[in-house]
């Protein structure tokens, strides 16, 4: 081998090395013990000597990443070998979080106190939450999508969790803040139970590990049981879910985690061959000439109201041409006066059940449904 191709060989081997110490080798860069999860298919979690690296996949792009998190705790020295990605220093003090789920979530951990800020306030179904907000010891940070940049950096946050959407463009402001932007990707995940494993992730970030670790192992031995009760029944009716808001009925794709758990409920969905895991925007007539033969029909609305048979006719009259409405198999859930939003991303075994209930009326051992109710 001459001198040029020896220059050239080893140019080559440092650029390699290079990349691999910004972290686009991940498995050169770094090595510790990968964490088992059983059903969530857009996370991986790495834990190392100092620090985890908790990887996201990008739920759009198969095969490409969407965020990597390295969650050094605040107690240690920063160290000066870490792979590429957000350094997120844990437990996180003052959060801002986006959503209702997620508050849900972390104040299930006994992590109340490190919510200091939230947006859509109004959307809120959790007492705590707007007691603390008229107390002014929780910030109103605005809208959900973009929050308010000022009063984030006036409460002096530490991290904001935030969900991503496809072909969103960014953060707007929020992508000038020098702290950790959580991508909450979760509701993208294709189960359930790999959407409620996510809650692993967020007790690393609040040091909450082994409380999330209880209350996920409590979740999916419910759910696995219900599962199977549901499974032993002979009947199986079909089912359709929500309603128009506008001009489009935004219908959970059949790889969502609703789609599965109507699955799961040993229930038929018409949009099961669709394969999306987030939600598809159809016109009325798709959604009644698909569905408009299903047995029940269950609708998540949100109303000082309870809503009645002849208030969805005032909606929209072509609602009479559903079976489920002709035969009074409508139940509704009205997220104005309980916390569905709240307690079913990651507790989704209390929204199988109410499911069951509804599809397999000759089940008569689960009690009554906690979230749906039959409209009258």
């Amino acid at each position: 081998m001459n001198k040029q191709s020896n220059i050239t060989l080893l140019l080559f081997s440092m650029l390699i090395t290079l990349a691999s110490c910004r972290g686009n080798s991940t498995e050169a860069s770094y090595s510790g013990d990968t964490i088992r999860l059983k059903y969530a298919k857009q996370l991986q979690i790495i834990k190392c000597e100092d620090y985890t690296v908790v990887t996201l996949n990008d739920p759009w792009k198969q095969g490409k990443t969407l965020h990597t998190y390295i969650l050094v705790p605040s107690d240690k020295k920063l160290p000066s070998n870490l792979p590429q990605g957000t350094i997120v220093r844990t437990p996180l003090q003052r959060a801002v979080i986006t959503t209702s789920v997620h508050c849900g979530l972390i104040m299930s951990f006994g992590k109340h106190n490190n919510i200091k800020g939230v947006c859509d306030v109004k959307y809120i179904n959790i007492p705590w939450i707007q007691q603390q907000c008229k107390d002014k010891k929780i910030a109103d940070c605005g809208n959900g999508i973009t929050p308010t940049l000022e009063k984030i950096i006036e409460i002096n946050a530490d991290a904001i969790l935030i969900s991503p959407f496809q072909n969103s463009g960014g953060y707007g402001r929020l992508n000038e803040w020098k702290k950790p932007i959580i991508e909450t990707a979760d509701y993208m995940e294709t189960s359930a139970l790999g959407r409620a494993e996510w809650m692993k992730f967020y007790g690393m970030l609040f040091g909450a590990e082994k409380q999330a670790d209880s209350i996920f192992n409590d979740v999916e031995t419910k759910y696995n049981h219900l599962k199977q009760i549901a499974k032993a029944s002979k009947t199986k009716h079909s089912v359709i879910i929500d309603k128009i808001n506008s001009s489009v009925w935004y219908v959970p794709g059949g790889k969502s985690t609703i789609g599965q758990i109507i699955a799961d409920a040993n229930a038929s969905y018409p949009f099961s061959d669709e394969k999306s895991s987030g939600s598809l925007a159809l016109p009325f007539e798709s959604v009644l000439e698909k569905a408009g033969n299903s047995d029940i029909w269950l609708i998540r609305y949100n109303s000082p109201q309870k809503a009645t048979y002849k208030s969805l006719l005032t909606e929209n009259s072509g609602y009479a041409q559903f079976k489920a409405f002709k035969e009074n198999m409508v139940f509704g859930c009205n997220t104005y006066s309980n916390t569905f939003y709240e307690d079913t991303p990651f507790h989704p075994d209390v929204l199988l059940r109410d499911i069951i209930i509804i599809t397999h009326p000759e089940i008569t051992t689960l009690g009554e449904t906690k979230y749906f109710e039959h409209i009258k």
